[in-house]
């Protein structure tokens, strides 16, 4: 029983990306003077649409990175993701003076988006999108409002179950010609 349990754990640490986004140099002032500890900030996902962030501190740097990525695997969310490379929908997020900005990109554009938000993205899997980072630069407040932006996002199955409507009627607007579709849509548009 015990053996089963270890080769499940080994087989699930492996497949996790870990992204280290900072380390910062933070002092205590204690009775004799300062003592001196680091403060690590760790994205960790699984490269298909889970992802989660930690910070920690410690006296030592690798302890202080691996107490954040125990935490960051604690704290994982699940976002959806449309074909498994982009959002759904465009999305604003806020947490305190950061905020960001998420746009859903075509096919072919890659990670449009500053340092830490792009370890988010990396870690989540995503492959194509745009980010901008509005407020406040540092990486605590974006890695915070990215998170605030990707609880929020919905797929087209939550929205439509909760307005008693077909998927079809909420991505309608929504064409993606591919391959064979888009080859014929030129003939069409040329003959």
């Amino acid at each position: 029983m015990a053996r089963a349990q270890e080769q499940h754990t080994e087989r699930e640490e492996p497949e996790l990306l870990e992204r280290l986004v900072g380390i910062n140099r933070v002092a205590k002032t204690v009775k004799g003077g300062r003592r001196m500890g680091f403060a690590a900030l760790m994205v960790v996902g699984d490269g298909k649409g889970r992802v989660g962030y930690g910070h920690a501190k410690a006296r030592e740097v690798p302890e202080a990175i691996k107490k954040a990525t125990e935490q960051a695997k604690r704290k994982m969310i699940r976002v959806p993701l449309r074909e498994g490379r982009t959002i759904h929908h465009d999305i604003k997020g806020r947490h305190g003076a950061g905020r960001v900005l998420l746009r859903s990109a075509t096919r072919g554009t890659g990670i449009i988006a500053g340092g830490p938000m792009r370890a988010v993205f990396e870690a989540l899997g995503i492959q194509d999108i745009v980010a901008k980072a509005i407020g406040s630069n540092n990486p605590y407040s974006m890695v915070n409002a990215t998170f605030a932006a990707l609880e929020q996002m919905q797929n087209p199955r939550q929205v439509a179950a909760r307005r008693n409507k077909k998927v079809s009627d909420i991505v309608s607007g929504r064409e993606v010609m591919v391959g064979s579709e888009a080859e014929t849509a030129a003939e069409e548009a040329e003959g």
